[in-house]
């Protein structure tokens, strides 16, 4: 899962295929000097920015017509300090080769997001997050970055160096520099058991405050059409060490998940109106299971099926109430939707323009397969998640601006002023940031 770029014409593409852009060059720096370099020189030309991933965002956030500045040789473990318990590494690599690291030393984060094949610099800028009662976005447990800014030069931030940068720009949205390198805190190893079983969608909403309190991770996926959904259960365990047997998680998270699931979208793109049949039969298709390991074997799964989304951030205290209008928009449409809806949670952060910023939050993400017209159904939810002042996924589809920001963002003049001092220039200005943040 990386992102394409056609040797034959130039063409950059995301990963869910519905952004392209035909950069002017791409540069691939082998170190920190090698990228301020690519910076100046960009900024002589009179080129606009843009460093990219893996192009897991379903925005145009990465996109340019300038210099697209590609980390793939700025990855691997800088440093770990045991002492302070954290982990310094390359912007580039993916959190994939991250997670796995840290295993072999013994450590690891302390929570993450359903899938691994950012890199950790794009999963940051752009407010990666898993669910958590009490512990946050990836981005939330950043303790330094190191940055390239538009002169040129190398810029440190933490919570004592640079503290107003720090604040920002752990979640900068690729508008304050490029990223380098990245600090984060990390902990011993530690085993989570995880409990996976279906639940009426009533009593779910019913029970979700109980659910989200009694569980340090908890989430839910509800199948539209239904009234099924399948809830996951993730609390850490003394042990003993119980995972998934290969054989079943091949089946259940590669052959059902993956495989039957693309089969199912297919026959729903070719059919529609069998789409509420197939979602009865995907919504029971998992049955219950427990299982114990490492925090990214349970964290995260393989995701092949490939799709475009967007999800909102609404204040906690507001997600039955959402669902609930979601559910009956859907069930009045006449929309058939062949995708999940995933339902998260993440406690208030001090991070500028994180989707969690100084509110707890519960995260609502719809999603449609790819290739598949989504305007209609994501417009309807977008209209449900606005009503409830929610917060865009910086990386997910979305269609609001600066003037809608300003209002849901207390701290978002902030960033636009921390941006007028680092980037007056607007060096790593594309389209959409000219959107998001204004002109």
């Amino acid at each position: 899962m990386v992102s394409t770029a056609s040797a034959k014409n130039g063409t950059w593409r995301n990963w869910g295929g519905n952004v392209a852009a035909r950069p002017a060059r791409e540069v691939e720096p082998a170190s920190v000097e090698e990228l301020s370099q690519a910076i100046r020189r960009a900024a002589e030309d009179g080129l606009k920015v843009k460093a990219v991933g893996s192009g897991h965002s379903f925005t145009s956030i990465a996109a340019t017509d300038g210099v697209l500045i590609r980390p793939q040789l700025l990855t691997g473990i800088r440093r770990v300090d045991r002492e302070a318990m954290t982990v310094t590494v390359e912007a580039g690599t993916p959190l994939k080769r991250l997670n796995m690291a840290l295993a072999r030393e013994g450590l690891s984060l302390a929570n993450m997001g359903d899938i691994m094949e950012q890199t950790v610099s794009g999963a940051t800028s752009t407010g990666t997050h898993g669910t958590g009662r009490e512990s946050g976005s990836i981005a939330a447990q950043i303790k330094g970055l190191e940055l390239v800014t538009a002169d040129g030069s190398v810029l440190t931030c933490s919570a004592t160096e640079n503290p107003e940068v720090f604040a920002a720009a752990r979640i900068g949205l690729g508008a304050l520099g490029v990223v380098t390198a990245i600090t984060f805190a990390v902990e011993p190893v530690f085993l989570l058991q995880a409990r996976e079983e279906p639940m009426p969608f009533d009593r779910v909403l019913a029970e979700f405050d109980e659910l989200w309190a009694e569980n340090e991770h908890f989430e839910f996926y509800w199948f539209p059409h239904t009234g099924n959904t399948n809830t996951k259960r993730n609390n850490r365990s003394a042990g003993p060490e119980q995972p998934v047997s290969r054989l079943k998680g091949w089946f259940e998270d590669e052959f059902l998940s993956n495989c039957v699931f693309q089969a199912a979208q297919w026959a729903g793109r070719a059919v529609p109106a069998t789409i509420p049949a197939i979602a009865r039969i995907s919504s029971t298709a998992l049955s219950a299971r427990t299982y114990t390991d490492i925090p990214y074997k349970v964290f995260t799964s393989p995701r092949r099926v490939r799709f475009v989304e967007m999800e909102y951030a609404v204040p906690r205290a507001a997600v039955v109430e959402t669902l609930r209008e979601l559910k009956a928009m859907v069930d009045a449409s006449g929309m058939r939707i062949s995708f999940p809806v995933e339902v998260r949670t993440a406690p208030a952060d001090d991070i500028t323009l994180s989707t969690a910023s100084g509110r707890d939050s519960a995260y609502v993400a719809v999603h449609m397969a790819k290739g598949t017209p989504y305007q209609r159904y994501f417009t309807a939810a977008e209209r449900i998640f606005t009503a409830h002042e929610g917060r865009p996924h910086w990386g997910k589809v979305h269609t609001r601006d600066a003037e809608y920001f300003a209002k849901v963002y207390p701290r978002f003049g902030e960033f636009i002023a921390l941006r007028d001092r680092l980037d007056p220039d607007r060096l790593f200005q594309n389209d959409y940031l000219r959107r998001v943040l204004g002109t």
